[in-house]
């Protein structure tokens, strides 16, 4: 079989409705603190951001995952990434995530040891859809089943941060912080 590769740069397509947005983030903190401090610490707030937007631009243009003879390769921007060897692979599946954009779907693995990491440039969402998403993460399975003995092969259980959705975190998390701070006033009085 060919080596699959999946790159992030091949897939999203920087277009200026999404690049605006950004780019005012880093100028108009330099605007505000301009209207309090003097040109120099804005031209440094604003620079920095702008430097920090483009470091992180660039490391995820260059993620990506490779799929071959040796196992799966997954890279994150820095360096030749990590090789997962195939005998250390356990399952291959997609994990769906709710927004409130849609749903967003990832294909990830899992390691002998139990972690779990997903395979960047193989995701599907209703910002950046994927029309050969499914196809896709079929191939990976293809080569996965071809490389490995069907005993190792072996669904992990699911884990309760599977179970809860971002929302029901969220929830969950603005109870608590309301029941603090109701706590803290009642013991102020």
């Amino acid at each position: 079989m060919d080596e699959l590769i999946f790159r992030v740069k091949d897939r999203y397509r920087p277009s200026w409705r999404h690049l605006v947005p950004l780019l005012l983030i880093c100028v108009l903190p330099g605007v505000f603190f301009f209207r309090d401090t003097d040109v120099v610490t804005a031209s440094w707030v604003s620079g920095a951001l702008l430097v920090l937007w483009g470091v992180s631009f660039f490391l995820v243009r260059r993620s990506g995952t490779t799929v071959g003879a040796d196992g799966i390769t997954i890279s994150w921007g820095t360096g030749r990434g990590r090789t997962h060897p195939w005998d250390q692979i356990r399952w291959i599946d997609v994990r769906e995530t709710r927004t409130n954009s849609g749903t967003v779907r990832t294909a990830r693995l899992t390691l002998a040891g139990g972690r779990r990491r997903s395979l960047p440039a193989l995701s599907h969402s209703s910002l950046y859809p994927l029309p050969e998403f499914d196809t896709d993460v079929r191939r990976v399975i293809n080569w996965w089943e071809l490389s490995t003995d069907p005993a190792m092969r072996v669904q992990p259980p699911m884990r309760s941060r599977d179970r809860i959705t971002p929302q029901a975190l969220g929830v969950v998390l603005g109870l608590v912080i309301t029941a603090v701070i109701v706590i803290v006033v009642l013991a102020q009085n």
